[in-house]
């Protein structure tokens, strides 16, 4: 028996401060709080937009982001337009967010998707990206995907 089609209903990060999380993810790329854990050694919020469950922070993390271990690789968004992204890389920017590369960048070279790539305060890699809008800029990496190796 198939399970049928499966979609992603959240992603849940464990995180090393959740007041500094909050802020990025609140104050940077607009998730609203949902619901909220405040007891000592059990914090933790439920993130969206719209009302529509997204993201869930944990904060019980002791050690920030380890792209060497098993796990995440990175966490893509989609924008709604390639101005979307801008608007986005300039809050970041202004927050002093590290990138991995520099503005916006296609998935591959010739392609007309692509985005930003950049780290949480935790070193989680992040992406915004769209379907279209990217074409004309360099792909940082000819061999594999942008979203690959950052």
């Amino acid at each position: 028996m198939s399970v049928g089609t499966l979609t992603t209903a959240h992603i849940g990060l464990n995180v090393t401060d959740l007041e500094r999380s909050l802020g990025f993810y609140g104050e940077v790329l607009g998730f609203q709080v949902l619901r909220e854990g405040k007891e000592e050694g059990r914090r933790y919020a439920l993130l969206g937009q719209e009302g529509r469950l997204t993201l869930t922070l944990w904060q019980q993390a002791e050690g920030g982001y380890d792209s060497g271990r098993a796990g995440l690789h990175h966490l893509a968004f989609q924008a709604e337009s390639i101005d979307h992204v801008r608007a986005a890389e300039a809050a970041l920017k202004a927050r002093g967010t590290h990138f991995a590369y520099e503005g916006v960048v296609p998935h591959a070279e010739g392609a007309a998707s692509g985005g930003i790539f950049f780290h949480d305060p935790d070193g989680t890699r992040l992406e915004i990206s769209v379907p279209s809008g990217a074409e004309g800029a360099e792909a940082p990496v000819e061999s594999a995907p942008t979203c690959g190796f950052f």
